[in-house]
């Protein structure tokens, strides 16, 4: 299978990448050759291109199209605007046979009761402009697709990690060693309301293969689903598993938690109101029968303590990647002194 991945130095490119070519696919990938995250797999071809610009991405492109060849499927990775979603079409009628979208989960309505997660459920954020911004992206595939004769299929991924990634509530997306970093020196550790809010995380190798399945699968075509993991932990759940990766006992890690609303963490830190409010501060579970359907044997197999002890030592491999967040390292300061005084207050 001939295979054209928009990216593929990402978290979830990476592995599709290497993926791919472990089973011998014809895997070429299109990005600027500037990530220090993941080195290509070996055997890919990379084709050095802005895909954020359209022109760039043609000329780059013009060698294959004149000489007819064709890509069995793309995938894009980093479209996050509807318009460059169009200019894709155009881009890649003549391509391929399958151009598939990498959108969001967090895309989906939330609810004031328990309800999982389907294909079907509305695609509604009030909050979040980057998951706004993905729903018009897939809105301008399935218009735009249509009329150029483009196979389509859109892919949901939810809260994502792996190797270069440790998943938190917030103040860890740029410096994931942020976490651990805390955990080790006995610092508090702030947890989001009573941290019993259900929430889904899944490793970037699982979802890197159900997408692998879907790719020159004719039942996929025009066809949107999320590649989910089905393992759905609590956030302090989802904290206490990190903590137990990074040596900490138990009664360590529970002596360090402080218990903080979001409205107060949104106060503390105004940039983060819209993943919160819009993503991790509702319940997140996922059915996930399409993509079992769809893909017959996939599973997302790695368990939650199994990959974020691989992310650790993945950080550990090279102290150069244990850099930390000092902006969030006050804000957590600030809030869990507030509420730690509060709590001794309360208690007299």
């Amino acid at each position: 299978m001939r295979i054209l991945i928009v990216g593929g130095t990402g978290l979830i490119s990476s592995q599709l990448a290497g993926l791919a070519a472990g089973r011998g696919d014809d895997v070429a990938l299109v990005n600027r050759g500037i990530s220090t995250v993941a080195a290509p797999p070996a055997g890919t071809h990379i084709i050095h291109a802005d895909a954020t610009d359209a022109s760039a991405m043609r000329a780059a492109l013009r060698g294959p199209r004149l000489r007819g060849e064709r890509f069995d499927a793309v995938v894009q990775f980093i479209a996050f605007e509807p318009s460059h979603v169009k200019a894709d079409v155009e881009t890649f009628a003549k391509l391929t046979d399958q151009y598939v979208l990498i959108a969001t989960s967090a895309a989906y309505k939330t609810f004031d009761h328990f309800h999982a997660l389907t294909e079907t459920t509305e695609l509604e954020n009030r909050f979040w402009q980057y998951a706004q911004l993905k729903i018009e992206c897939e809105r301008a595939l399935q218009e735009a697709a249509g009329a150029a004769g483009l196979g389509w299929t859109i892919v949901r991924p939810a809260h994502t990690y792996g190797p270069s990634r440790i998943p938190a509530y917030t103040g860890n997306s740029a410096h994931p060693w942020t976490v651990v970093d805390r955990m080790r020196r006995g610092a508090s550790i702030v947890i989001p309301g009573d941290g019993t809010s259900l929430w889904t995380v899944t490793h970037s190798r699982d979802v890197a293969a159900g997408v692998l399945g879907l790719l020159g699968n004719k039942a996929a075509l025009g066809q949107a689903v999320h590649v989910t993991s089905d393992e759905a932990l609590t956030w302090l759940g989802l904290y206490g598993a990190i903590a137990a990766a990074a040596g900490l006992t138990a009664e360590q890690f529970a002596s360090q938690c402080v218990f903080v609303p979001t409205e107060a963490i949104v106060a503390a830190n105004p940039g983060q109101e819209g993943s919160l409010r819009g993503d991790k501060m509702h319940p997140a579970v996922y059915d996930t029968s399409k993509i079992k359907s769809l893909v017959p044997g996939w599973e997302a197999g790695i368990r939650f303590a199994d990959g974020v002890r691989e992310a650790i030592a993945w950080f550990e491999a090279d102290p150069g990647r244990q850099s930390v967040d000092d902006a969030a390292n006050t804000m957590f300061d600030k809030l869990a002194d507030i509420y730690e005084r509060a709590l001794r207050e309360a208690s007299t």
